[in-house]
């Protein structure tokens, strides 16, 4: 994994790549503050409800494998991680970019894009 600017990812952020890689969608859930954005696959998901249920069916949808390949800071409270994933997903391999917010210990909000 190639790491620029800071490669000491705070401590939700871990959390979150971990859980996610572990589909487990409760721990993950935990890492989110309580009014969070995601936006997945042009869909934006608001707070909890909407983010359990997003990650509840993207965990069951395909099967894929993934690596992470790349953290970077963007900003004081802004990080990139990069997932190169291979699957049964149109297309089948993708290079996708977690674009975190953070507010405090949470994950204010995520964008999920190639």
């Amino acid at each position: 994994m190639h790491t620029e600017e800071n490669p000491t990812l705070p401590a939700v952020l871990t959390a979150h790549l971990a859980a996610h890689e572990a589909r487990d969608a409760e721990r993950e859930l935990a890492c989110y503050a309580a009014d969070a954005v995601v936006t997945d696959d042009g869909r934006t998901y608001r707070g909890v409800a909407e983010i359990r249920a997003w990650l509840s069916r993207a965990a069951s949808e395909y099967t894929y494998t993934s690596e992470l390949t790349d953290v970077r800071q963007d900003g004081a409270d802004r990080w990139t991680a990069v997932r190169h994933l291979e699957g049964d997903f149109p297309g089948g391999v993708v290079d996708l970019r977690y674009r975190y917010t953070l507010t405090g210990d949470r994950i204010a909000e995520l964008t999920i894009a190639p």
